[in-house]
């Protein structure tokens, strides 16, 4: 079967048509990135910046043999650097544990205990399959109302938004990363995924997998109390 071929204007007119549609559909698709910022703006910083807060989130991000990436494993110095100076009393980990081999939260955990963070003084949370998924759960599941969300800067003002419209009251630290190639895939992968952010707010979908109210943090802040 033989594919057709796009055919190209001919005129100057069918290519300044063509032009202007370009530039349309790239303006629609920055709007919900223009939301985003517009939704998070004073609501997001450094971890010096962060304000006091009984928990932080650290959102997963991809494991290399079992072990944390170089990127999830800034985002958790950067709460284990929170935790002692004793600017947070609990750290909720939400990653992926969808399969048996590939267990992001216990990872987050192993590493924190490593950085120093009592075990006891963090939470899994193993199905946070998404963004919108972990910041429902948080809330929905482990009964967070508010939070220091931690990220890289690329996808905090998302996780900031979402978790907000979920209904913790957030403020996220933006972990710094050299502007190498992954950081430019964030960069653009996040103008697809504020799409899907912006119906996640309208929408306000179920998390893939929601289960029974957990009580790890409720129990963790009673013993920092």
């Amino acid at each position: 079967m033989k594919i057709p071929r796009p055919r190209l204007p001919r005129s100057r007119a069918g290519w300044r048509r063509l032009v202007q549609v370009t530039m349309a559909v790239c303006a629609l698709a920055l709007v919900p990135s223009a939301w985003l910022h517009v939704v998070t703006e004073g609501r997001v910083g450094t971890v010096r910046e962060a304000p006091r807060a009984e928990v932080a989130v650290v959102f997963g991000a991809g494991l290399w043999n079992g072990e944390p990436s170089p990127y999830l494993a800034h985002r958790l110095d950067a709460a284990a650097e929170l935790y002692r100076a004793g600017r947070v009393k609990v750290v909720l980990v939400t990653g992926d544990n969808s399969r048996a081999w590939y267990d992001e939260p216990d990872a987050m955990r192993s590493y924190l205990v490593r950085q120093g963070v009592p075990d006891r003084r963090i939470v899994s949370d193993y199905a946070g399959f998404d963004t919108w998924d972990s910041c429902v759960r948080a809330k929905k599941i482990f009964g967070v109302d508010e939070a220091v969300l931690i990220s890289q800067g690329f996808h905090i003002r998302r996780a900031v938004a979402l978790c907000e419209d979920a209904g913790v009251s957030s403020y996220g630290v933006g972990v710094a990363e050299p502007h190498d190639s992954t950081w430019y895939y964030g960069g653009v992968r996040e103008i697809l995924a504020s799409g899907k952010a912006a119906l996640d707010a309208v929408f306000e979908p179920d998390p893939r997998f929601l289960g029974p109210r957990e009580t790890g943090v409720a129990r963790a802040l009673a013993e920092a109390r």
